[in-house]
């Protein structure tokens, strides 16, 4: 039964999510106990460096080393904290940052199209490099898990859907784990029987946070970072035809295998609802209010576009599980689906993610693979991560 430390930090980049967990089993007898989970921010300069990185900002070799090092270490002391008045963990799985995802460049099942060198394999660059962890802490640490799905000519993302599966499968509810971090992402788990686990799908439905957040950034000239429960957008009204133009943006057309980020929406994307909310003299509460509709009706139109039927149930988590405004319209639109957080299944719907890579790290550390290929689109289901051993604090 190891003792696992999971750690991520999402597109948000709000902070760290640090879990420590309990494990027992490996597939469907897979078991987790949360022992302990903390978000652990970012200095605010060191966040700001990232997210400056994440829009594009150029940097050189030298100070990219540096960024790298300063969320290592950050990561490392979150680890470190996770395990106060606790055992020692055996091993961690790290995440990082994302500061750039570039996905294969195709369409669904399409073969790429050939525009740059090497856009078949895609690219991903998770910061926070994990040597600098293991030798920080002691502790044998797996990261870099996105790499060998691409690899594999994979999408290098979503990669917690093998681990939902094991999770919250049921043999009586076809059920959605839907994710709303920054960006949104689904996990379908199919009825468990027979091949069950062969028609798990999973993707990145749009966005999650991120435009939401950014708005309230830009109205609140920085001083806040996101809407309390999204009271804001609930006093507004959505404006329809402008989220009716926005579904069409090609990204929700492309059938799944697929997934996104910060490159697509990110300030520059934001910067154009912001220019065509004008154009529908939206005040900064309409404009919030349909920025927060685009992520419902994105989620529910990738449901109705690309899933074999509609969950029985859907299992919420991310922060936008605690945006209640969000859930309550997602509740609207799903009208025959019960929808609820991961909590109310037993997983905590906060550090779910850190919760799933430390999984992934267990079962790097036992041989097995941790992608499902018709998830990610890789050639052959792989082992994620590079193992970087103790050498000593």
């Amino acid at each position: 039964m190891p003792l696992v430390i999971g750690l991520i930090s999402g597109t948000s980049v709000d902070g760290i999510d640090a879990a420590l967990v309990d494990i027992t089993g490996t597939d469907v007898d897979l078991k987790i106990e949360l022992l302990a989970g903390a978000t652990y921010p970012y200095p605010e300069t060191l966040r700001e460096q990232i997210l400056q990185v994440c829009a594009g900002a150029a940097v050189s070799m030298a100070e990219l080393a540096e960024l790298d090092d300063a969320i290592a270490i950050q990561f490392a002391q979150a680890a470190r904290d996770i395990q106060i008045s606790h055992p020692p963990a055996d091993l961690i799985g790290s995440h990082g940052q994302t500061v750039y995802h570039r996905p294969p460049l195709k369409l669904g099942n399409q073969p790429a199209v050939e525009t740059l060198p090497g856009a078949s394999l895609g690219y991903t660059l998770q910061l926070g490099r994990g040597e600098l962890i293991a030798h920080l802490t002691g502790i044998k640490t797996v990261s870099n898990f996105r790499a060998a799905d691409m690899a594999a000519q994979g999408q290098g993302a979503p990669l917690v859907p093998k681990v939902d599966a094991y999770l919250f499968s049921s043999p009586t509810q076809h059920q959605c784990i839907q994710n709303i971090g920054g960006i949104g992402n689904l996990t379908y788990l199919p009825v468990r029987q027979d091949d069950w686990i062969d028609r798990v799908c999973g993707w990145d439905t749009g966005p999650g946070n991120t435009l939401l957040d950014l708005a309230v950034q830009h109205f609140t000239g920085g001083s806040q970072t996101y809407d309390q429960d999204g009271n804001w957008a609930a006093s507004g009204t959505p404006c329809d035809a402008l989220v009716e133009q926005w579904l069409s943006q090609d990204y929700f057309q492309i059938a799944p295998p697929k997934s996104t980020g910060r490159e697509l929406f990110g300030w520059d994307y934001f910067n154009q609802c912001l220019v065509e909310g004008e154009a529908y003299n939206l005040t900064p509460t309409d404009l919030l209010a349909t920025l927060t509709e685009l992520t419902v009706r994105s989620i529910i139109m990738s449901y109705q576009n690309f899933l074999p039927q509609m969950p029985q149930r859907v299992l919420l988590c991310g922060g936008g599980s605690r945006n209640l405004y969000l859930k309550q319209r997602l509740t609207d639109q799903l009208g025959a689906s019960q929808v609820l957080t991961t909590d109310e299944a037993g997983v905590s719907a906060d550090f779910k993610e850190a919760i799933a890579f430390a999984v992934l790290a267990h079962w790097r550390n036992l041989g097995i693979p941790g992608n499902l290929p018709k998830v990610t689109g890789a050639n052959s289901a792989v082992l994620l991560g590079n193992v970087y051993p103790s050498l000593g604090a």
